[in-house]
């Protein structure tokens, strides 16, 4: 009796872990999204200043908005993009800046009350604390890096610097991947329906298809910070050529893949190219391998997001990168990067 009252508190104490933590992976999620709209209506810059704490109130009197609008004037992209900007309009790049930062202290907070109510209570598995304080503190960077990113729109250029950004971004999507991982930590990895038969290198394959896709979002992100995705508007061909005349048109070459546009799109494109191949490709020999329903589903869910995502990418080139179409791309990136460190959890936690 004893020991099945300890196994209750213990399966009641995983489920409300597990709650909180993918709670606080769909507010990343959603930090993401707000993230790619703070970018594609050029908001980024119209807080130059970074207050941890005193930055969370917003301009409360017309004073107060006159100040932040003055000190948005001392900087070039005012200069040379918006010169003239009203106050109205100062409001609503304002309004999506600061509800960015505000929304990352927001999963600061939501990190970080729970953990210390878990850790209280001894909710916690053994061994699981130092985990979340990694993360807690990878989220306390992550902030640090959103300013060095910002920081460096605010002299002598009229947006961020495309490496920090991809830093950015990269750090964000990791936070998102952790998460997810640590949550799926607390499944019952015995559990009759994870058993499976699975190819080989199934589990190979599974991580393949997270790396390339981690290293997918890096090159978005150099893709959105060089405007890469207005260079060439047409697909399957670039402007009638598989392989354009300006692919290595810099030198020395290796700058190509960081500071051509028409290189990191190109690049964008082939990656894409060779994960929804292997995600199609993983699922069919999973499928074929008698593998049990959860297994199964996560296969096809994967392959199924990755054609997703590749055709709403599709969309957005041709688009010339609406905001509507530039913001569900982005979004759909983080759920799928989630949806694929899932499948390589129950992939690598099967049971013979």
């Amino acid at each position: 009796m004893v020991q099945a009252t300890m196994t209750a508190e213990h399966t009641y104490a995983d489920r409300a872990v597990q709650a909180w933590l993918m709670s606080v992976a769909f507010l990343v999620l959603c930090m993401i999204v707000v993230g790619g709209a703070t970018r594609l209506t050029d908001s980024g810059l119209s807080i130059t200043e970074w207050k941890p704490i005193l930055g969370a109130i917003p301009p409360l009197t017309h004073a107060d908005w006159m100040e932040a609008l003055e000190k948005y004037r001392q900087i070039p992209e005012y200069h040379l993009v918006n010169k003239g900007m009203s106050l109205d309009e100062f409001k609503f790049i304002y309004w999506w800046e600061w509800g960015h930062r505000f929304l990352g202290r927001v999963i600061g907070l939501a990190f970080a009350l729970p953990l210390a109510f878990f850790a209280w209570r001894g909710m916690l598995r053994r061994g699981a604390l130092p985990k979340y304080l990694g993360v807690l503190a990878l989220g306390g960077v992550q902030g640090a890096i959103g300013w060095y990113m910002v920081s460096s729109g605010l002299v002598d250029r009229v947006d961020v610097s495309h490496y920090r950004l991809a830093l950015h971004l990269s750090v964000a999507f990791l936070i998102l991947g952790l998460l997810v991982w640590l949550a799926m930590d607390l499944d019952d990895v015995r559990s009759p329906s994870r058993t499976a038969n699975l190819p080989a290198n199934a589990g190979t394959i599974a991580l393949l298809i997270v790396l390339i896709a981690y290293a997918q979002v890096a090159l978005g992100a150099f893709v959105a910070g060089l405007k890469a995705g207005l260079a060439y508007n047409t697909w399957p061909l670039m402007n009638g050529q598989w392989i354009p005349d300006d692919l290595f048109a810099m030198s020395p070459w290796l700058v190509n893949f960081v500071e051509n546009a028409t290189t990191v799109q190109f690049n964008h494109r082939l990656v894409a190219y060779i994960v929804v191949a292997l995600g199609v490709w993983h699922c069919i020999s999973i499928l074929r391998s008698g593998a049990r329903d959860a297994i199964r589903t996560s296969a096809i869910l994967l392959a199924c997001g990755l054609l997703a995502q590749m055709t709403l990418g599709i969309m957005t080139l041709l688009h010339a990168v609406p905001i509507g179409l530039g913001i569900a791309h982005q979004g759909f990136a983080a759920l799928l990067l989630a949806i694929a460190v899932r499948h390589l959890w129950l992939v690598r936690n099967v049971t013979p």
